[in-house]
């Protein structure tokens, strides 16, 4: 049975395509909205925080960009598949290319050329669906790196603006549900985009990503929400929060000899962007079974949820928070519970296996014995079909 790797681009690509551009400006509309509130109500810290934010994720974002082309124009045969397919990505507008990620406006370019490239696929019926298909995991991955560089601490922000002033303003709201719906719009994008990348792609329902999206958002959730509580008691103390975690985090990806990225300084970079993501979510990064590291990490994130917890019960205002701090106290913890006990559940009833055996070749194994073969590894060069090596090498660790 041949890999579907090979998927057909479709109208589904294409509006999953059209709706992640509309995601992404309507976050960064919402961010420019709400920085010019911080600016004219004299806010002059928390407008720089939220910008710092933009500017911090809108750098990484362009430098994995930048890393990704260069790495593109490298593969033997690369440049030849994506000849006429009218992209900025290839050969003689390299320069170009390079001049709009100095603007910041790489990703967006990438949102461009993918919802191009994918209208003249389905709807005129050109050739190029799989330089499409690979447009839109490359930017699938890209949205997960914005999110937890931008969206997440956003939220966290937000969050803890609105704790300190005891009070929401409209402009407020909506940063915190544009925030929201980029973090819930990467779950399903990124899990969507893992699901191509198996054999029976056909057969993975949307009730899988539905239990996935779940389970990351009851652990993702409370895990904002703890941070913001500790921050609007002690704001003083969560950047040194952060910088205790973040170090041993980066350590831990480093232990786990990620080999993501294709250079040693598009590495470092990685696994310093693994180390933000892991602040906040769980992100399988190297091979084999998963289930250790998986208990170590969601074991240290639980009692560090809890310490924060506490810690804002201890110093909270008890009359501010006399509406609401019992049951936060309450609902946060036992959100995080069900969130994994969900995802128990997925990997018990959803979770397609990629076995790995040692003495035989997956091709040789029958149809029967395997849900999905051995993906190509980062450094491999691409066959005549154009194959997304980094998004099937992320598959490769999640399956």
């Amino acid at each position: 049975m041949e890999s579907r790797t090979a998927s057909r681009y479709s109208w589904i690509d294409f509006a999953f395509s059209v709706v992640g551009v509309c995601t992404f400006l309507l976050d960064w509309g919402s961010d420019l909205w709400l920085a010019k509130e911080f600016y004219c109500r004299g806010d002059l810290f928390w407008f720089g925080v939220l910008v710092g934010l933009m500017v911090l994720s809108s750098v990484v974002v362009q430098m994995f960009s930048w890393f990704w082309f260069q790495y593109d124009r490298e593969l033997p045969g690369f440049s030849e598949q994506t000849t006429g397919t009218g992209s900025v990505f290839c050969g003689d507008r390299a320069k170009l290319f390079c001049l709009l990620h100095v603007l910041q406006l790489g990703f967006l370019c990438r949102h461009v050329s993918a919802i191009r490239q994918g209208f003249r696929v389905w709807w005129r019926k050109e050739a190029g669906s799989e330089y499409a298909i690979y447009l839109t995991h490359d930017l699938s991955m890209l949205r997960l790196i914005e999110t937890f560089c931008e969206s997440a601490p956003q939220l966290v922000l937000m969050v803890y603006v609105m704790l300190r002033t005891n009070r929401a303003r409209t402009v407020q709201c909506v940063a915190v549900r544009a925030s929201a719906a980029s973090v819930a719009w990467m779950v399903v994008d990124y899990h969507r985009s893992l699901r191509s990348f198996l054999p029976d792609k056909a057969e993975q329902r949307w009730g899988s990503s539905i239990v996935y999206f779940l389970w990351n958002l009851l652990l993702i959730g409370p895990r904002v929400a703890a941070l913001a509580l500790f921050s609007s008691v002690l704001p003083g103390f969560i950047a040194l929060h952060f910088l205790l975690l973040w170090p041993a985090l980066v350590l831990w990806a480093w232990r786990q000899g990620t080999g993501f990225m294709d250079s040693a300084g598009g590495e470092r970079l990685y696994r310093a962007t693994v180390g933000l993501i892991w602040y906040f979510s769980w992100f399988n990064v190297a091979e084999g079974r998963t289930l250790g590291r998986s208990l170590i990490y969601h074991a240290f994130v639980t009692a560090d949820v809890a310490v924060l917890l506490a810690t804002w019960w201890t110093y909270r205002d008890p009359v501010q928070t006399a509406a609401y701090g019992a049951a936060v106290l309450l609902a946060l913890p036992l959100c995080y519970l069900l969130g994994l006990l969900l995802k128990t559940l997925y990997y018990c009833g959803f979770h397609p296996t990629l076995p790995r055996p040692l003495d035989r070749d997956p091709h040789d194994l029958p149809d029967s014995d395997v849900a999905s073969r051995a993906l190509p590894i980062q450094d491999r060069a691409p066959a005549a079909l154009l194959l997304n090596q980094r998004m099937a090498c992320h598959a490769a660790h999640f399956y």
